[in-house]
């Protein structure tokens, strides 16, 4: 009895020494994994302040984001062009967002306007939010098809060669806004497409007893009312002009049809030659073919193609220039003489005071 006192109390509990060294390592771990904490804590902060402080850019940029670049490709040529200062930092922070909130907004393709002084967070909020950079290419009312391929072959923006020369009145003149990089025959098909789609639109409302069975026709009817006059609110009238020849068997007698037949719808740069006038081998001569020419002109625009397709009560069946850039309309013949008589007396003073 008395040996067995001795070994408890003469020995040390060695149970209760493991159990010491067991509480204290869980505190140490807990310790460090609140230092190892504190420090992500602050270096998620720091971060934090990088990627929304000023960046180093000290005037407003644009840069040009090609197609299928990644993220690591962008954040490298973002570095490069001096529009952020590191960027591991921008990966860093982005792959760190993706972990805690889930998969992060695409960086897009194109033009973007980065001002002074943006910061990561600005830049990437513009490439996956803000408007790409759009430019114009515009096109007037009363080109050919080969003026509006010159037009898109010498833009600075679009790029590729044009695959396919369109026909003859097969576009719609308009301003298209287009991305930087933009091909030029994706250019072209727009503008056939946005003409297909216009036509078709106005055809299912056009005015019946029209002198012509197709969209074709008035596309080309069209293209002759474009080139007779450059003024918006006569088109209706010379549409209606053309119209009731039609109706009537008449002969268009449309002095840009005898230009076309001669140089292709390039400018003639003088007056009809009286041998052109009669000249009967021209195919688009509409003083001497029944009917429409055999294509059309040119391409005409929105408001020419709605006058064909709804043209106004008239009995009005001539008209000729007035000296003002407008035209004179008449109903008879004996009308249109007058008015004739009246533009050659303007062509003749012009002529004596050097073409004032």
């Amino acid at each position: 009895m008395s040996r067995d006192k001795a070994g408890r109390g003469g020995e040390p509990d060695r149970g209760f020494g493991f159990m010491r060294l067991i509480i204290i390592g869980f505190f140490l771990i807990i310790a460090l994994a609140l230092i190892a904490g504190a420090g992500l804590i602050g270096g998620y902060a720091w971060l934090g302040y990088q990627y929304t402080a000023e960046g180093p850019a000290e005037e407003d940029s644009v840069i040009q984001l090609q197609r299928g670049s990644s993220v690591r490709a962008i954040a490298a040529q973002l570095e490069a062009e001096n529009l952020i200062a590191d960027a591991d930092l921008f990966l860093l922070k982005r792959r760190i967002d993706e972990r805690i909130e889930g998969p992060q907004p695409p960086l897009r393709a194109g033009e973007f306007a980065i001002p002074a002084r943006a910061s990561m967070a600005q830049i990437v909020d513009i490439l996956a939010f803000g408007e790409v950079i759009q430019h114009p290419v515009r096109v007037a009312e009363g080109l050919t098809s080969a003026m509006v391929v010159r037009i898109v072959e010498a833009s600075d923006v679009l790029t590729g060669e044009v695959e396919r020369i369109p026909a003859e009145g097969t576009l719609l003149p308009d301003t298209y806004l287009v991305d930087r990089g933009t091909s030029r025959q994706a250019v072209l098909d727009r503008m056939a497409v946005a003409q297909q789609r216009l036509v078709a639109e106005l055809w299912e409302n056009r005015q019946p007893g029209l002198p012509f069975e197709t969209p074709e026709e008035a596309i080309n009817l069209a293209s002759i009312v474009e080139k007779e006059t450059g003024i918006a609110d006569e088109r209706p009238l010379v549409a209606a002009v053309f119209v009731n020849r039609m109706r009537r068997g008449m002969r268009l007698q449309s002095d840009p049809t005898i230009i076309y037949g001669i140089t292709g719808g390039e400018p003639l740069g003088r007056g009809i030659r009286r041998s052109e006038l009669d000249d009967t081998s021209n195919p688009y001569h509409t003083y001497h073919i029944d009917g429409l020419p055999p294509t059309p002109i040119a391409n005409p625009g929105r408001e020419s193609i709605a006058a064909v397709l709804n043209p106004p009560e008239s009995e009005y069946i001539f008209f000729v220039a007035d000296g003002t850039g407008g035209h004179a309309f008449a109903r008879t013949l004996a009308e249109h003489n007058r008015n004739v008589a009246r533009w050659r007396q303007i062509e003749r003073e012009r002529a004596r005071s050097g073409g004032r």
